[in-house]
This record gives C-alpha cells, sequence and structure tokens, in this order.
C-alpha cells in the first residue's frame, strides 16, 4: 500500500528513469517525457531517483518516449554520475509512492550496487560475419557439404523437384557448420576482449550471421586498453567477421534485477 505524501506534495504520477546518487547535480538541460522536466525524488539516504511526471492521456510506448527515455540515461553518464538504469516503462504513482515505496528500506542496497558501478562503464560488443566469405570457407572445409552441393547443382533444373530433401539436407548442414563456427569464434573473442573488462554478459545471438553480442563493464582507466584490444580484434578478423563497438551506456546488464 502506498504511503501518503508529505503535506502540500504534488500527486502527479511520476516516471522513473533510474537511481542515481542522493544530491546529484541533474543536467539543466535534460528533458523527460514529453520534454517534462526531470528531477530529483530523495528520502534522506544515499539514494535518489531520477523522475519526470507522467505523460497523461494516453499509454506509454511510442517512439518518442523510448527515445527520451535513453537521452535522460546518457544525459546522466555524461555528466560523469553514476546511475541505476530501470528499463523502460517504470512508473509509479506519485512522488510520495516513488520515496516510500523504492527508496525507502532499499538505499543501503541500490548505494552498495552504485558504489560497485562508480568509474565504470558499460561497453557492448557485437560482432558479425562477413557471409559471403564463411559461406565459402564452409563449402571448402565441410567435404559433405560440399560433397551434397556439387550432387545438386549437376541436377537437371527439370527434375530438381526430385531431389528437394537433399536440397533440404544441404540447407541443414550448413547451418549446422555456422553454428560451430559461431560458437568457436565467439568464444575466441569473448576471450581476447574480456581480460581488459571486469564482467561480461553474453546474449543470444538474433540472427544468422551475428557471432557475438556481449556487454562488459569497464573501468574508466582501462576503457582504452579495452577498445585497443578490440580494434586489434578487428584487424586480426577483418576478412570475415565484422565488429562494432557500441557505448559507453547505461549499466542495464550489472544492475540485479532484484
Amino acid at each position: 500500500m502506498t504511503s501518503p505524501n508529505e503535506p502540500g506534495e504534488d500527486k502527479t504520477p511520476q516516471y522513473v528513469y533510474g537511481v542515481t546518487r542522493s544530491g546529484a547535480s541533474l543536467p539543466a538541460d535534460v528533458a523527460g517525457l514529453d520534454d517534462r522536466p526531470v528531477t530529483l525524488v530523495e528520502d534522506g539516504g544515499r539514494c535518489a531517483a531520477v523522475v519526470s511526471d507522467l505523460p497523461a492521456g494516453r499509454p506509454l510506448g511510442e517512439r518518442a518516449d523510448l527515445v527520451a527515455h535513453q537521452r535522460v540515461l546518457n544525459a546522466l553518464l555524461d555528466a560523469g554520475l553514476v546511475v541505476l538504469p530501470f528499463r523502460f516503462g517504470a512508473a509509479l504513482s506519485d512522488r510520495g509512492a516513488v520515496r516510500k515505496e523504492l527508496l525507502e528500506g532499499n538505499s543501503d542496497r541500490l548505494g552498495q550496487v552504485m558504489d560497485q558501478l562508480e568509474g565504470r562503464v558499460e561497453l557492448r560488443l557485437k560482432a558479425t560475419y562477413v557471409q559471403d566469405t564463411v559461406l565459402r570457407e564452409i563449402m571448402q572445409q565441410e567435404p559433405e557439404v560440399a560433397e551434397l552441393s556439387r550432387r545438386l547443382r549437376e541436377v537437371p533444373a527439370d527434375v530438381a523437384d526430385a531431389v528437394y530433401y537433399d536440397q533440404v539436407r544441404l540447407g541443414e548442414l550448413i547451418a549446422q557448420a555456422m553454428d560451430r563456427r559461431r560458437e568457436h569464434d565467439g568464444q575466441v573473442l569473448l576471450e581476447a576482449a574480456a581480460p581488459a573488462a571486469e564482467a561480461f554478459v553474453r546474449k543470444t545471438p538474433a540472427r544468422e550471421e551475428d557471432v557475438l553480442d556481449a556487454s562488459f563493464l569497464v573501468r574508466d582507466d582501462r576503457r582504452e586498453e579495452f577498445e585497443k584490444a578490440v580494434e586489434k580484434l578487428g584487424q586480426a578478423h577483418t576478412e570475415r567477421i565484422r565488429l562494432r563497438l557500441i557505448g559507453p551506456l547505461p549499466p542495464y546488464d550489472f544492475v540485479p534485477e532484484a
């Protein structure tokens, strides 16, 4: 049950972007959803919630809402503030609810997480195959694929339907070979980048051509080392893998869910 607000406190529903240090100075020009002012809600503890008034009369989820959410968090990072980002869509009934339900009783735990993230950034590494190169590699290095592909090329066009299941089998063999390469190559990239990071989270690739999608928690004083390691990897694998480094990002992947 939500505790009552302080006397005279506004009861407007609040959108919550995340949590930062108590007493933090917010960037003066940052605007939230519907360009509403972004402010802090504090309870006297170690932490403060970053909020703005919740848009009224419509559901959340427009592209502009997502952009505004990310814009606020990026502005906090650019200002040098440590921030625990909330996933899009967090809202509470009013400022009193933010204070009572979010901050009170959680301040010490949230403060400890911020201590662990202080002076660190999240960087996301995405690696994608140069598909023509890797497919050619599979054809050359996988005997069963090469032989089946050769036989199918020799089948006359007017009887192609008769080898339908062979065509399906060829697709399966290529997919399996791609999976093996993806697991091996992704692990090679991960092991090469990880030593310059404090932690990492490996995600499941979303597309067939994706080799690696991983987020790394990197100390500010080792960021250049990490970026150089990724650059070296990109040069070493340029013929068959494209690397893209994204960030710094709000540390979504290194904030405990509960």
